[in-house]
């Protein structure tokens, strides 16, 4: 068995090891007289299955370890019967010297890669992606089965390369994160949200085009400013008040609640006029 191979050159899989592991435990339980070969360029089996490394080292499995400057090399020789006959090639770094082996059977572990279409996915959803293209949660610690944008979770192998044990725990973490929305006959957005000024928006579609979240949307029934129908409409219980549409909008009729263009011309005349805010409040 060779582990790391193709994609796992560039990034760990997490349980490629652990899989080859479990692999040569069942086939010397099966036939204890099969000598398996495990070239490894670091072996990670994280948590309780490490017993497993020292499982198969006690059942005569063998480990030969290799870097990125000595890969193993796969040859073939013609045989005179059967074939072609396999011959592997591997610097040993304990040994110091190169191995050649002539196996009845080659296994490549090979990591578990993304979907093509993932980028895509994760566009429409407004959600992030890590640099090896699996979904990124929240937080890995605080908030590891929610996504940044709020009400979608995640669970599984999407999220990274996870043994079966572990998509089952995070499943029922994500199940219990929707479930507390569920579950509540009422839900409590936050405060700073964008409101539009119905009467004065000139339904330009800036507002829908700059949104990263797709809330804002035109009410043809409305009427705007010019008394023309089309206005701007931004559902509350789903802007995540980022201010982007408030920033852009050309007639300036967006507010943010709490961030008012009077309220923070209000702080900033506090801030370079004390004087005239003392003797307001007196």
């Amino acid at each position: 068995m060779i582990q790391c191979v193709g994609p796992a050159e560039d990034y760990c899989s997490r349980i490629c090891c652990t899989n080859a592991l479990k692999n040569a435990l069942a086939l010397k339980r099966s036939r204890p007289d099969l000598q398996i070969h495990i070239l490894y360029r670091d072996i990670r089996v994280y948590g309780l299955m490490e017993q497993l490394y020292t499982k198969v080292r006690d059942l005569g499995v063998l480990f030969f370890r290799y870097d990125d400057q000595h890969k193993p090399e796969l040859h073939t020789k013609p045989a005179s019967l059967s074939g072609q006959t396999l011959q592997i090639f591997s610097w040993d770094l304990s040994l110091r010297k190169q191995i050649k082996f002539e196996p009845d059977l080659l296994v490549l572990s090979m990591p578990v890669v993304p979907r093509s279409d993932m980028k895509n996915l994760a566009n429409r959803f407004k959600v992030s992606l890590d640099r090896d293209g699996f979904f990124l949660e929240a937080h890995v610690k605080l908030r590891p089965v929610d996504f940044s944008t709020e009400g979608i979770y995640m669970a599984g192998m999407a999220h990274y390369p996870k043994l079966v044990e572990e998509s089952i725990i995070q499943a029922q973490a994500a199940a219990s994160r929707a479930s507390i929305i569920l579950s509540q006959d009422t839900f409590k957005a936050g405060g700073s949200v964008a409101v539009v000024s119905q009467h004065e928006c000139t339904g330009c579609l800036t507002c829908v085009r700059v949104c990263p979240f797709d809330v804002p949307v035109i009410q043809p029934d409305v009427m705007g400013v010019g008394e023309m129908l089309g206005a701007a409409y931004i559902e509350p219980a789903i802007c995540q008040g980022c201010g982007i549409c408030v920033a852009e909008c050309p007639a300036q009729a967006i507010d943010l609640m709490h961030y008012t263009d009077s309220q923070l011309r209000a702080k900033v005349s506090a801030l370079l006029n004390p004087e005239d805010m003392t003797l307001l409040m007196l």
